[in-house]
């Protein structure tokens, strides 16, 4: 009585667990839209209105968390000079979304990131790097692609996939007279966070070759963006940092491939 009873409660969790499946299936490849710039379908999570939203909800924490803005308006101004320029003169134009750029006050992290619906941000670590215009119109175009190509919409739609396979995955494979299956859910959840990791270097990439084509539709020169990856390589320790594969970043090696390929696609 007591094995048919176990079998009863398997045998229903295995049927929620293939409805929590289909349904995480179909909620994923049913939140399609057309992106006219990339010329292709995408599954994504938000609307863009909700990005601009949540861009603009997250950019004061953003920016608190690396020391605020930098006081300087004069080097601000330069941030936000260079980055319209390139919306303005490139297929970015074209979208709906509200681009800002911002300089952050942080001396210590090497970075630059864009938040969903067009604020974009640079640290004064990684612009006292730089060389030139043409490198810093790189970074801004690399950052501007993230928003045109949706990463952080799709990123969520992939995420809420990815959650809802695992649970399903956990409810059907759980068994409550064996705690053992437990690490059926740290197995699962180790899959769904290296799904996500591996979208997440090929968003770098198809963002490398976007911010190449923005920035030379912009008049700048795309190769200074090489030179940027020799300051990341550099930043991130260059022969010491850790293998591509469980990092969120291409090595800088193989983005300097990928960008010398879209110089010769886009920079006439």
């Amino acid at each position: 009585m007591a094995t048919a009873q176990r079998t009863g409660i398997k045998g229903g969790s295995l049927v929620i667990a293939i409805i929590m499946a289909v349904f995480a299936l179909f909620k994923y490849y049913s939140s399609s839209q057309y992106n006219p710039i990339l010329e292709t379908q995408q599954q994504v999570a938000l609307s863009v209105d909700q990005e601009i939203a949540l861009g603009l909800q997250s950019a004061p924490q953003m920016a608190q968390q690396h020391g605020g803005l930098y006081p300087d308006q004069k080097a601000q101004q330069y941030i936000k000079q260079v980055g319209q320029k390139i919306v303005n003169a490139s297929a970015a134009k074209t979208s709906e979304y509200a681009f800002d750029f911002h300089l952050l006050a942080d001396p210590q992290v090497v970075n630059a990131f864009a938040l969903p619906g067009g604020q974009v941000f640079i640290t004064l670590a990684l612009f006292n790097q730089l060389d030139n215009e043409n490198q810093l119109a790189g970074i801004l175009g690399h950052e501007i692609a993230h928003v045109i190509a949706r990463h952080s919409a799709q990123r969520i739609a992939k995420q809420q996939l990815a959650e809802g396979l695992s649970g399903a995955a956990v409810l059907a494979t759980y068994d409550p007279n064996n705690p053992a299956t437990t690490q059926t859910a740290q197995i699962a959840n180790v899959i769904a966070n290296l799904v996500t990791m591996k979208y997440g270097r090929e968003d770098e990439l198809q963002s490398d070759e976007l911010g190449v084509r923005f920035m030379s539709e912009a008049g700048y020169d795309p190769n200074a963006l090489i030179s940027v990856m020799e300051i990341l390589k550099a930043a991130a320790g260059g022969a010491n940092r850790q293998p591509e594969f469980f990092s969120t970043h291409p090595n800088p090696e193989n983005r300097i491939e990928n960008i010398k390929a879209a110089i010769a696609k886009y920079h006439k």
